[in-house]
């Protein structure tokens, strides 16, 4: 059975339509035609919303993931225990943590660790939010609604334990929105290295 094979007849175009002249004209026409509309236009007649950035910022959606702060406890200190699961999940590898332990006569001796240093690199960061739903204690969060500041220095996007933990969520506060019942409250299950379950 042998295949049947159509031929097509090919337009034939002038040479305007080959230059692609009008075209071009059509395009500019309407671009120029925005571009006069939206600049001196009533605003009621506008078809784009600038925002004249920094005096004039938009609104950021709810959900939006601003840079990352480490949470407090009432005390002020961190309530990251240095366990590394963020720096673990993160993709891009950005996070690093140094653990160190408490003194011997701190509560928290041999029960938890805490931070020596814990450096995000946001250069690096791709703003997943792995290193969040990663973290046991609700230490790290994304809640800032803030973008970095623009800057041409490489350091200022390496974000040591101290900027991270004077970031400010989006109320305003340091804590967390999750308490955690710490060792020595009256509302701590009872649970401890020495007790076990």
């Amino acid at each position: 059975m042998a295949a049947g094979v159509k031929v097509l007849e090919r337009k034939k175009r002038t040479l305007a339509e080959a230059s692609y002249v009008p075209e071009i004209a059509k395009g500019l026409g309407k671009t120029m035609g925005r571009f006069f509309k939206n600049t001196f236009g009533p605003e009621e007649k506008k078809e784009i919303a600038t925002v004249c950035y920094p005096e004039e910022k938009r609104e950021y959606p709810p959900r939006f993931r601003g840079i990352h702060r480490l949470t407090q406890r009432a005390d002020g200190s961190p309530r990251c225990v240095a366990c590394l699961c963020c720096s673990t999940a993160c993709p891009a590898q950005c996070i690093h943590i140094e653990p160190a332990e408490y003194e011997p006569d701190d509560p928290r001796y041999g029960y938890e660790r805490y931070p020596a240093k814990f450096i995000i690199d946001e250069l690096r960061c791709i703003f997943c939010g792995y290193c969040v739903e990663a973290c046991p204690c609700d230490a790290i969060r994304m809640d800032t609604g803030m973008h970095m500041p623009p800057s041409t220095e490489r350091g200022h996007f390496l974000y040591g334990k101290e900027v991270l933990l004077n970031l400010p969520g989006r109320d305003g506060t340091y804590l967390s929105g999750n308490p955690r019942h710490e060792p020595g409250d009256p509302t701590h299950p009872g649970v401890t290295r020495e007790q076990g379950h």
